[in-house]
């Protein structure tokens, strides 16, 4: 009898409380991972930082005698809702939650994870004049202030620190191309910029440009140190070469890609007009900040990217393709 009382408690001790243990350890963990505020390891370091003195100006190419000069630029609002999310519809339909970091959204009002054409078609926007295309990308958070979502996934628990700062301006523009006209995008047609994990796949496609406000084609791929009176500003240039045939690819790439330095498009490609979303911050001067990004990505300013799907009508496309043609520049009303 006293042999069979021992025997489970032997079992009691070599199985059961070692188990408890490793239960109470992983919730430790996760409520400490839970807990984190800012630190020097939720922060870039600072080599990721450079003063704009350092940044030279880039030169854009040459117009040419068919040229595509004009702009079509939209006022989508700066999303003062706080449209934001933790998915990516384009890179991850139908799995909430799968950037775990952050996206900031403007235009179509009902953009996430689980979005379709069909109701990205019956949402509204904050677009004027009815545009409702999806146009989004990370939060930029100041370092110096803990975030209200420290502890949310896509926030805090995935090392995303800090407060989130909504752009003091968000700029909608679509331009011509430098060596032609420009043919209509097809409706529902998904395109990304940059590459949310560059730190791991290396630099062939990072489209991060990083600058200040004031100073227009001074870009960066590091974070930019601004000058008294002068805050941080994204500018994310998207390709604009289409290959004709698709809205997407199994890459989210193939079908359309940027053109060469000097404009041309390559071999069996189209170009439609070039869609350059710029994002201005007001900042106290000196206020370190930082993108969000996935938590091996190390919020690398390198990583920052966006994304888009076309949703506007034929019409109000082939309004935008002749404007830009020929040479004008429109605002939506």
């Amino acid at each position: 009898m006293w042999i069979r009382l021992l025997r489970p408690r032997g079992r009691f001790l070599r199985v059961v409380l070692p188990a408890a243990f490793g239960v109470f350890a992983v919730l430790g963990v996760g409520v400490f991972a839970a807990g984190r505020t800012d630190s020097p390891r939720t922060a870039p370091t600072a080599d990721r930082y450079t003063d704009l003195a350092s940044v030279v100006q880039a030169v854009p190419p040459d117009d040419g005698p068919d040229a595509s000069t004009g702009s079509y630029t939209e006022d989508c609002g700066r999303d003062l809702d706080g449209h934001r999310n933790a998915d990516n519809v384009v890179i991850s339909p139908g799995v909430a939650g799968s950037a775990h970091h952050t996206h900031e959204y403007v235009g179509n009002v009902s953009t996430d994870a689980f979005s379709s054409n069909r109701s990205l078609v019956e949402a509204s926007t904050t677009c004027a004049g009815g545009d409702r295309s999806t146009y989004y990308w990370p939060v930029l958070r100041r370092l110096d202030r803990t975030g209200a979502d420290a502890h949310v996934v896509g926030g805090g628990i995935d090392g995303n620190t800090g407060e989130i700062v909504t752009p003091s301006s968000v700029r909608v523009e679509f331009r011509g191309n430098p060596v032609s006209k420009v043919v209509a995008m097809p409706r529902f047609l998904r395109m990304i910029t940059g590459d949310a994990v560059a730190v791991v796949t290396g630099d062939a496609n990072v489209r991060a440009q990083w600058g200040c406000a004031g100073h227009p084609g001074r870009f960066t791929t590091k974070y930019t140190l601004c000058p008294r009176g002068s805050g941080p500003t994204r500018t994310l240039d998207f390709p604009s070469c289409w290959n004709g045939l698709a809205t997407d690819s199994p890459d989210h790439r193939g079908h359309v890609v940027f053109p060469a330095a000097n404009g041309v498009c390559p071999r069996a490609t189209f170009p439609v007009p070039q869609l350059r979303v710029t994002l201005t911050y007001d900042l106290p001067h000196g206020t370190r900040y930082a993108v969000d990004s996935f938590p091996e990505q190390k919020r690398d300013p390198k990583t920052d990217h966006a994304m888009f799907i076309d949703v506007m009508t034929d019409g109000r496309m082939n309004e935008l393709v002749r404007c830009v043609n020929e040479g004008r520049h429109c605002r939506p009303k």
